[in-house]
């Protein structure tokens, strides 16, 4: 046993359920909320974009289009410039409006939505970013101070002759709403811990009835014993849990059949054996010095073990009928096997032998199968009959199947036996003829070949007086 046994004997299939649910949806919903996260801090940066952009066409605009209000012209200084622009912008939070001239940092105006409490730096207190901005060849940029992240974009305005360099800039500051989103990426966190724990109680719960079933087999499997295998599982619903619970059904049916036919041959051979044994023992005991005694018993016992010998050949054979391979189907002539059935028929006896009827048809069957029950039946007409009387064997074609029959013109069948007569060691309570023997097995014989074929054998009366035990098949074999 390795190290791993003991581990998983003792996590119990309920608890791997469990573990393998609540972490299939720590992963789901921790994607989910990794997304959600991913997706609103996009969204922030699109709007960032977007503002920035909008910003800078807006002052691109108004240098375009505006004039000064002082003299009605366009500006030609960017000082004023910048000043009318920035006193009729309104800044969104976390945005700085910025208007540069001459060095960096030496801006003349600028605006920005006051917090309550800002959490970052403004860009207008900063001279270092804004030499950075101001000197930068790019239009848009991102500063990563360590004061906060600056997100800018600039656009720079041609003074002309004997001004100063100028530069208006947007800033923007998107820890804000950074910061939205990581809080709605932990509330999403706190929701799923939420939900894990209740799934964890609703998991348990679901796991333990859907695997209810299985402990059910396990408990019956457990209470199984050879001498009681009569338990079986209710089966409810039509999916996998109820497939299993009928497989197991099936397969104690299968044991428990198993185990009667068992049980079945023992007490079968025990019966049938110990009345030639007796006699045996018998025989051996009383038999004394008189070579005429010893004879005669040395006859009896070689008979009564021939007797045995039949016996155990027959409760073997009503053994095997249980198995898959007890019958082997192959492509037969019923008029040939008909016609052979009646040449190996025709030496058991002096009857009046008849081959009634012969069909011509192709049939899937065990030939020997069929011939050892014909026979078999051909045996029982000649036990039940006297010499010269009338023995019809025959075949016949159906429209669900052909039919085997073997007719004989004896006494016939009592009513009362003929509900008996095909079980093991039953011949019925008013035997057909005097000279009957056996141990009551060929019949029972003939129904497992008949049955391992999937048919049956049926007894009917002969017309004038008689029995005819008739094997009815399907053309193809029911195996």
């Amino acid at each position: 046993m390795t190290t791993a046994d003991p581990v998983r004997r003792w996590v119990s299939a309920r608890l791997r359920i469990l573990l393998w649910l609540l972490l299939v949806m720590a992963v789901a919903l921790g994607a989910v909320a990794t997304a959600t996260r991913s997706v609103l801090l996009r969204d922030v940066d699109h709007r960032i974009n977007g503002l920035l952009v909008q910003e800078a066409a807006e002052f691109a605009n108004f240098v375009a289009q505006g004039v000064d209000p002082s003299n009605g012209k366009k500006f030609s200084d960017p000082n004023p410039l910048l000043r009318v622009f920035l006193a009729r912008q309104y800044a969104d939070p976390d945005e700085e409006l910025l208007g540069l001239v001459g060095r960096a940092g030496m801006g003349p105006a600028s605006k920005a939505q006051e917090r309550e409490a800002r959490a970052y730096k403004p860009l207008a207190d900063d001279s270092a970013s804004l030499a950075a901005v101001f000197e930068s060849p790019h239009a848009t940029g991102t500063l990563n101070r360590p004061q906060g992240e600056v997100r800018w974009a600039k656009v720079e305005i041609d003074s002309g002759p004997g001004h100063e360099s100028a530069a208006f800039v947007v800033a923007i500051h998107p820890k804000g709403e950074q910061d939205k989103a990581n809080d709605i990426f932990l509330m999403l966190l706190a929701i799923s811990g939420v939900a894990l724990l209740m799934t964890t109680g609703v998991g348990w719960a679901v796991a333990g009835r859907i695997l209810q079933p299985v402990r059910l087999v396990r408990t019956t499997a457990a209470q199984l014993t050879e001498q009681d295998l009569t338990r079986r599982i209710p089966v409810e619903g039509r999916d996998d849990i109820a497939a299993l619970a009928e497989t197991f059904n099936a397969m104690l049916d299968r044991l428990e059949r198993a185990f009667a036919a068992q049980r079945e041959f023992v007490d079968d051979a025990g019966h049938e054996l110990r009345t030639p044994i007796t006699i045996i023992r018998g025989h051996l005991e009383l038999m004394g010095d008189d070579p005429v005694d010893r004879e005669e018993t040395v006859r009896i016992v070689m008979e009564e073990l021939d007797r045995m010998s039949r016996i155990v050949e027959d409760l073997l054979l009503l053994a095997k009928a249980e198995r898959p391979d007890f019958v082997s189907a192959e492509p037969v002539q019923l008029g040939e096997l008909t016609a052979d059935v009646f040449v190996k028929a025709r030496a058991l006896g002096e009857r009046e032998w008849t081959l009634a009827g012969v069909a011509d048809a192709e049939v899937h069957v065990d030939a020997q199968r069929i011939t050892q029950a014909m026979v078999q039946l051909a045996q029982n007409a000649v036990q039940h009959t006297v010499p010269g009387q009338r023995v019809s064997i025959g075949s016949r074609s159906r429209e669900d199947g052909i039919e085997l029959y073997v007719a004989d013109t004896g006494p016939g069948v009592q009513p009362q036996d003929a509900e008996v007569i095909f079980e093991r060691f039953r011949r019925g309570t008013a035997r057909r003829g005097a000279r009957a023997t056996g141990a009551g097995l060929g019949l029972a014989i003939v129904k497992a070949i008949a049955e391992g074929h999937g048919g049956r054998v049926e007894l009917r009366p002969t017309e004038g007086g008689g029995a005819t035990f008739v094997l009815a098949l399907q053309r193809e074999a029911t195996l």
